[in-house]
């Protein structure tokens, strides 16, 4: 008598075969899941749970023999029938089938009619006929020595693949560099020929009485400003991601630092009515880091809280010392980040939207980017012997639970150092 609440898994890479399965055992009342490759059978059964497998031996990813030797490796599938369909039907390849693990075979070309007779006799503790036992010990050996040798043969693949991987992904960082230096030189000269153009008497006067001037000469400085960004922004990241990142450490002032980084962004705080509390009377007066880079850090992390809080919101920024460590918070009160993407934003090319709905803009809320910022901030974070986290319950543009980006970074920055003053001030007495 069949029990129609049992659930069927068939791993079968040939989807006409699947098909007509389906047709067969869908009536009979069977709950089917269905997979193309024995890891994704694998995934599903271990979370939906399976009563009965039905898999070709030639598999995409594993054969079905390793997949059955891998299910009776797990307790809950010790007992579950293992059933294979099979090209062959010999005393070969049944003993290799009963030493992995596979409690019996369907031949093809597969007899429809027969099908269901054959589940149901296999789920109702139907075995297959018994063989010698020697015969099948002599065929666990054969078996365990094949498992072997192929996976010997998937470590040399694998390690051969990653090779070629690893020299395509220098020579794209490599490409990447190449292309960035070679852009800078053209966009210098517009950058150059674009202050002259803004900076000219004739055409300064001319933008005081004419709106449509004014708007084309700006539009054009800030775009080339934007595109020599992108461009310094694409060039850092790839110096940390080859570790080529060698900091120019000086005394730097934290808080003039911060003030330039406000005062970089006071249009678009203004403009998007957002309130920015900074907290900085517990400040050091200073510290040993690359400026620049420190600024580049910053800019990043009030960018992307302006971006990500909506128009109206708070976005608060402090520093602190504590010992010989200083510390950085970026906070708002923005739409949030999902915890399961807390370190996944700090890779090189994140962008938690569809690349379809992608609005390039540092302020704009929502606006996006190249997706370089915060793997730019980690790595010059680590490059100075620091650490950067991430706090945020989730994401919910309803709620705006808000994120806070803590910057933690020693007095003294501890690696990849390049002093260009005498170190003649004690960091201690800073």
């Amino acid at each position: 008598m069949t029990l129609l609440s049992h659930t069927i898994m068939i791993v079968n890479g040939n989807s006409t075969e699947t098909g007509s399965i389906k047709t067969v055992l869908e009536p009979a009342g069977y709950r089917l899941l269905t997979a193309g490759r024995a890891l994704s059978a694998l995934d599903t059964a271990r979370n939906t749970g399976v009563d009965f497998f039905l898999t070709d031996i030639n598999l995409p990813d594993m054969t079905g023999r390793e997949l059955a030797t891998t299910l009776r490796a797990e307790k809950r599938f010790q007992r579950t029938p293992i059933i294979a369909l099979v090209d062959r039907d010999d005393i070969e390849t049944d003993d290799l089938n009963l030493a992995a693990g596979i409690d019996g075979v369907i031949k093809r070309p597969l007899n429809m009619e027969a099908l269901a007779l054959y589940v149901e006799f296999y789920l109702n503790g139907g075995t297959h006929p018994q063989t010698d036992r020697r015969r099948i010990d002599a065929a666990r050996e054969r078996y365990a020595q094949s498992l072997v040798k192929n996976l010997e043969a998937r470590i040399r693949e694998l390690e051969e693949k990653n090779a070629v991987l690893r020299q395509v992904d220098r020579l794209k960082d490599d490409f990447i560099q190449l292309s960035a230096h070679e852009l800078r030189t053209p966009l210098n000269l517009l950058t150059g020929y674009g202050r002259l153009l803004a900076d000219d008497p004739s055409l300064k006067t001319l933008m005081a009485y004419d709106g449509d001037v004014q708007e084309l000469i700006t539009g054009l400085v800030e775009g080339i400003d934007r595109m020599q960004r992108s461009i310094e922004d694409i060039l850092t990241v790839s110096r940390i991601m080859t570790q080529r990142v060698e900091l120019n450490v000086t005394r730097v002032d934290p808080t003039a630092i911060i003030q330039r980084v406000l005062q970089e962004f006071e249009n678009a705080i203004q403009a998007r009515g957002i309130t920015m509390q900074v907290e900085m009377h517990h400040a050091p007066e200073a510290m040993w880091a690359d400026g620049g880079l420190l600024h580049m850090t910053l800019a990043n992390l009030v960018s992307n809280a302006i971006k990500y809080t909506p128009n109206h919101g708070t976005v608060s920024l402090t520093v602190w010392q504590n010992g010989r460590q200083v510390y950085f918070s970026v906070r708002d009160t923005g739409v949030g980040i999902d915890p399961t993407n807390h370190e996944k934003i700090f890779e090189r090319m994140h962008i938690s939207h569809s690349i379809d709905l992608h609005m390039s803009s540092k302020t704009a809320f929502g606006g996006g980017g190249l997706g370089l910022g915060l793997a730019i901030c980690r790595g010059i974070i680590e490059a100075h012997g620091g650490k950067i986290i991430v706090k945020s319950p989730g994401h919910n543009p309803d709620t705006l639970p808000g994120s806070e980006f803590v910057v933690l970074l020693p007095l003294v920055a501890q690696t990849g150092i390049k002093v260009t003053e005498p170190l003649s001030t004690n960091p201690s007495t800073m």
